[in-house]
């Protein structure tokens, strides 16, 4: 078997971007496509100089480079302007959580989705601790919240 791989490198090049490509479905961020690709040329180059592992290497380094320096940047452009598209983020808004400390104007702590967050009230009022409150907007790293009981001003 080890004589067969080594003399049929290309496999095992075709073998590693099949898995990256297949791992790529669960992560969706464009990355391991690029290295897909880098092994997939670096499994063509097997094939033309078998040889020369060394060179296999760098040819499939420098094409992940550049796929991932040239192509990945605009695919996910084009992704992030398709209609329909919300980042995790956007999906915030809107979502119900429990305040964790005391939430103000200026600061407090809510849970939202199993993950605390800082918060602030969204018109100044005074939230406390265990009570249940629904995301407005999100502010860099600050969602502002509202009580859940209250109807929006």
């Amino acid at each position: 078997m080890l004589e067969w791989l080594s003399n049929n490198v290309w496999a095992v090049w075709l073998a590693l971007g099949a898995g990256l490509a297949v791992t790529e479905l669960t992560t969706l961020d464009f990355t391991l496509l690029m290295l897909a690709a880098g092994a997939i040329a670096g499994g063509v180059t097997a094939l033309i100089v078998p040889g020369l592992i060394w060179l296999q290497i760098v040819v499939a380094v420098v094409v992940s480079i550049l796929m991932l320096a040239l192509l990945r940047p605009t695919l996910l452009e084009r992704v992030r302007r398709m209609p329909g598209y919300r980042s995790s983020i956007d999906k915030l808004v809107g979502s119900s959580g429990v305040v964790i400390a005391q939430v103000t104007a200026t600061g407090g702590e809510v849970k939202l989705a199993g993950e605390i967050w800082t918060a602030r009230s969204m018109d100044g009022v005074v939230i406390a601790p265990g009570e249940q409150v629904e995301v407005y907007q999100v502010d860099g790293a600050t969602v502002v919240v509202y009580p859940r009981h209250q109807a929006l001003p």
